[in-house]
């Protein structure tokens, strides 16, 4: 039997791990990828070394695959429908990858299709910012607030969140400005801007599901996630103290989003649970996500396996967990870059400790890797995790 080949576009760990799920599968795995150094590239095979932006390397790379997929949403739109226009096999296409790459394009349908989202706006220039802000807080006070000065510390009016619409992660191209001043360094480069209000959330979930082209989809459990400067740092599943009904509702919410969007493979929703106890939709990712990396220790079948499988029309697996409770804390670099010895360290005090590292040089808040552990109690379950990545970043020694 022939296997089919997957070709993924981007050579950072979340390729890396892709791949490494596709092996128990028997699956062929090609890379795109920007240098023979990164993540992916030192583990797989089969590596052309090119660049996404280039459409004849695109158009080389794809034509050994079956079908391409995707670890990064930076492949430019026309080249996408190039490809698509030639036959190759793009999942998700880029009707659906359209509302990954662009954050109004997203909103807007969104919006149109009934999911809740935080109040937004493209805007033109820190004047038109500064409208925004003042329409929210006349919306605040409209809504019961004293006056528009009380509306604006509901989050109505300034402070204002502005997002690239285009390119932005990890915290970059994000900004909170307190006033029009302030709303001037986005627009330096020339791109366009989403304002969107700051919303008064109690904690970030994300809702994580795979599709396949017939129509399959599994929801994972609904988690929680911890950022830290802009950055996710840790992800509980499941989301603790989440009232049953409200998981639900999430895992409703992003699957009706990977059916109106037409999303084949893994989809991440990240969402604001609000204090009042409302889900506002907060991104999208449409590729295997840092909030799913607990399934690679802690579900019956991981993120990365199934978006193997729904890129292939295959049956999707099983998305339960195996424990009542796993945590997933990313180690990121710091001024130790000699992480290996920190091995010994924490798998002689854990030996249940799951450690995936990315073979990235160690740089200062670089995610170089992280750490998983499960079981029945929760803050013992956390305690492992917060330890072993401290440790292995060096800001702690015992």
């Amino acid at each position: 039997m022939t296997f089919p080949v997957v070709g993924m576009v981007g050579g950072g760990q979340l390729a890396r791990m892709t791949h490494e799920a596709g092996i128990a599968l028997g699956i062929r795995f090609r890379l795109l990828s920007a240098s023979p150094q990164e993540s992916a590239a030192q583990v797989v095979r089969d590596v052309v070394v090119g660049d996404h932006r280039d459409l004849d390397a695109l158009r080389a790379f794809a034509r050994d695959c079956d079908v391409v997929t995707f670890d990064h949403e930076h492949v430019p739109q026309e080249h996408l429908r190039a490809l698509e226009a030639e036959g190759v096999v793009l999942r998700p296409g880029p009707d659906a990858l359209r509302y990954a790459q662009d954050k109004g394009a997203m909103r807007a349908r969104l919006t149109e299709i009934g999911v809740p989202c935080p109040r937004h706006r493209v805007v033109a220039d820190p004047a038109d910012v500064a409208r925004f802000a003042a329409e929210g807080a006349a919306e605040g006070a409209a809504e019961g607030a004293a006056d528009p000065a009380e509306g604006a510390a509901g989050g109505r009016g300034f402070p204002v969140v502005l997002k690239t619409v285009r390119g932005g992660y990890d915290g970059k191209g994000v900004w909170l400005v307190r006033d029009e001043r302030e709303a001037a360094e986005p627009f330096r480069a020339g791109v366009p801007v989403l304002a969107e209000e700051k919303v008064d959330f109690a904690r970030e979930l994300a809702a994580n599901v795979v599709r396949s082209p017939h129509g399959q989809a599994v929801a994972y459990p609904v988690v929680e996630s911890v950022q830290v400067d802009g950055v996710c740092d840790t992800v509980v599943a499941p989301a603790p103290g989440l009232p049953g009904e409200l998981s639900a509702r999430a895992q409703e919410l992003a699957l009706t989003i990977a059916r109106e969007l037409g999303v084949v493979g893994h989809l991440a929703v990240e969402l604001f649970e609000t204090r009042d106890g409302r889900l506002l939709v907060n991104e999208l990712a449409m590729r295997p996500h840092n909030s799913g990396h607990w399934t690679q220790d802690g579900a019956v079948t991981s993120q990365f396996a199934n978006h193997v499988r729904a890129v292939l029309d295959l049956p999707l697996g099983d998305p339960r967990p195996r424990a009542p409770w796993t945590v997933m804390t990313n180690v990121l670099g710091g001024d130790y870059p000699d992480m290996y010895q920190a091995y010994l360290h924490c798998m002689a005090r854990d030996p249940a400790l799951k450690i995936h590292m990315y073979g990235k040089d160690v740089k200062p808040g670089r995610k170089v890797g992280h750490v998983t552990t499960y079981g029945a109690d929760l803050a013992e379950v956390r305690e492992r995790a917060r330890h072993a990545a401290d440790y292995l970043r060096g800001t702690i020694t015992e």
